[in-house]
Order: C-alpha cells, then structure tokens, then sequence
C-alpha cells in the first residue's frame, strides 16, 4: 500500500531545519504483515530528543530512514501467526520489541533485549526484514516504529494492546516517555515512600519523572533545567521547588538548602553535565539514575571515592526498566486516576508537513512535548 511518510536522508544537516529541510514527506510503498507483524493506523506521534538524535546525527542511524517511535493508533490488519491482536484494537507503540528468548528477556529484562538492540542499530524489525521502500530502493525503519507515518508495520512485540476509552493523543507518550520516566522512578530506583527526590533535565522524560516520583509518594520533588520556562511547567506540576542548573554555585547552593543533597536524583537530559550535577546532588548512600542518550562518545568522570566512602550509587535506565505490557496498563489506570497528568506534558500539535518547524522547536528547549496529528 502506498502511504505518507517522514523520511531523513542525510544525518547532521544544519539549523533551523525549517530551512535546510532534513526530513521530507515521500510516498512510500508499505508491505503487507509479515509472520508475527500487525498493520498499524498511525493516529498520533509525539517528537522525542531518541528522534532529534538521529536527525543532528548524535546517535548515527542508517539513511534513509523513516523516523518516528512514541505513537499510538488502531490496528488494521495482521499477518501469519498473530493471535493476541485483531483489527480494531487501541494500541501503543514501544521502541523495544522484546524477542522473549535471549538470557535479558528470560530473566524479565525486556528493555535489554539482545536481538532488539541489533535490529534497532540496523534499522529493521524484530525479525531483520523491512517493509518499507520508495520504488527498489528500501527506507530503514527507525528503532522498529516508524511512526511518523499514517501507517506502520511493526512486529507484534512492538505493541501494547489498550482497553481503555481514550484518545490516541492521550496515550501517545506511554510508549517512550512515560515509561522511561515513570519507569525509572518505580522500576529502577525503586524509590519509596517519603524520600527526596530530584529531577535534573525537564523534557518529556525528566517530566514523566517528576510526576511518577510524585505518584510514588515522595515528600519533595525538586526540579533542575536550564531553561525557565520548564521550571514553571514543572512547579505547575507539582514540584517543590525549582532550580536553575547551569547557575553558578549550583551544587553547592542545593546542598545547603537540602542538608546534603537527595535521596534520588534522576538526570534525564542527556548531557554531561547535567549528569555531573545530578551525582552532586545526591546525598551520601542515595542513588543517581540516568535515562540520558548522550553522544556515544561522551564520558563522565566522577570522584571514586564516593562510590566507596559515600556509598553513592550510579545506575542507568533503559526504557525504564520497563516490562511495557504490564506497567503501561497500571500507568494508564494512575492518569485515570488523576494521579499521572500524563496529557498536560504535550506542549504543541502539529501537522505531518511542519516536523522540521517541530524539531526546531523541539531542540530550542523550549517546549517539552510536540505531537503530530493524523485525524
């Protein structure tokens, strides 16, 4: 079938992007479902930095590539061996298919899939095929997705099935920042009732963040940006108090006010830097947690003898350490709730046509969410 889609060509080009144009809108020529893969109506996508890294060309993928990964849409139709989706169904997509076979998988560790990991970095399904082409030439897809597209084929492990009565824009961002940020809170640090918290980094994740160490109960959520405006965004939703994290003096001003530091400190943003204040600021025996994708090769040093005399720990969080088909339901029942506002971190909607404009505003820092409707 032939379908509209947002496809990069060329890695690294230069800003505003409204002008250079990395991404155009191609007709493609989509396959059919293969074994084990469900035809997807796209219904609504959200821009991620997983996706302005590809295009700024921080995190290399192949080209051409067609982008887009936090969506969710309607199933349309299934291929050979497909039993637990049918047409009709609400689903989410999630950028980690987890294959159920290698040793991180059998040990419910599907956000470190092996065989994801390879087919992701390749550009492919789960199963190493690609379905999309423009004439004989073939578009990779990016991180099993593709979502900004008005259809997808993906592997069947690249889905959430949602029950629930709720609008594909609501439900968008489950599949990356929600489960990244609200993850990371409840899966990798485990953070219990009562602690202190802080967020460095306010993007979609860093919020998602903010909001789930709410949720869990934390007795203060503290926020770092460097921007101001997502500062307020974040006291709007519910932060204790707001710092600027490139202000001169920084960690040593939070320290004091916090009496050392925090029991947990998430850092979100992917940069060096913030991850350097992130650890700063987390107290002796506490525990530092990174969702960041830096540069691949950027690294962080850290005084050793923290890990030691402080007992400080550093963990990373990948898709947070989520087991999606079972956390994304429980997530979608606490925004039910009222207790994960998951729908007040979309900033801005825009059309397929305007993604360069959105990427800019994307990388501006400015706006935390930008979804793209296709209804």
């Amino acid at each position: 079938m032939k379908i509209r889609s947002a496809v990069l060509r060329k890695l690294g080009a230069s800003t505003p992007y409204k002008e250079s144009q990395p991404i155009q809108i191609e007709e493609l020529e989509l396959d059919a479902p293969g074994r084990g893969e469900v035809l997807v109506k796209i219904l609504a996508a959200s821009l991620c930095h997983s996706d302005l890294s590809v295009v700024n060309g921080s995190r290399p993928r192949p080209v051409p590539m067609a982008l887009g990964h936090e969506a969710a849409g309607v199933v349309m139709s299934v291929g050979e061996g497909v039993t637990d989706f049918a047409k009709g169904d609400q689903v989410i997509c999630v950028f980690v298919p987890s294959c159920g076979e290698c040793v991180p998988c059998q040990e419910g560790r599907p956000a470190l899939c092996e065989r994801a990991a390879k087919s992701n970095e390749a550009g492919t399904l789960l199963n190493g095929d690609i379905r999309l082409h423009n004439g004989d030439e073939k578009i990779y897809h990016h991180i099993g997705v593709s979502a900004f597209s008005d259809y997808a084929v993906v592997s069947k492990q690249s889905l959430v099935k949602v029950t629930e009565d709720l609008t594909a824009e609501q439900l968008a961002l489950f599949g990356c920042a929600v489960i990244t940020g609200v993850g990371a809170v409840a899966n990798t640090a485990k953070v219990p009732l009562g602690s202190s918290v802080a967020v460095v980094g306010l993007g979609g994740v860093g919020l998602s963040a903010l909001l789930g160490a709410i949720a869990a109960g934390a007795r203060e959520v503290v926020a770092l940006d460097i921007n101001d405006q997502k500062l307020v965004r974040a006291a709007e939703l519910g932060a204790t108090a707001t710092y600027r994290s490139d202000e001169a003096g920084i960690i040593d001003r939070v320290l004091e006010e916090t009496n050392g530091g925090f029991d947990y400190v998430f850092e979100t943003a992917g940069v060096v830097p913030a991850l350097e204040v992130a650890y700063a600021i987390t107290k002796r025996g506490g525990v530092t947690t990174t969702t960041g994708l830096p540069d691949p090769k950027a690294t962080f040093a850290l005084p050793y003898v923290t890990l030691t005399a402080s007992e400080k720990t550093l963990k990373g969080s990948y898709v947070g350490s989520a087991v999606p088909r079972r956390d994304i339901p429980h997530y979608i029942q606490l925004m039910k709730a009222g207790k994960l506002p998951v729908d007040e971190l979309i900033a801005k909607t825009i059309r397929l046509e305007e993604i360069n404009e959105g990427f800019d505003l994307l990388a501006s820092g400015e706006y935390t969410r930008i979804l793209i409707s296709f209804e």
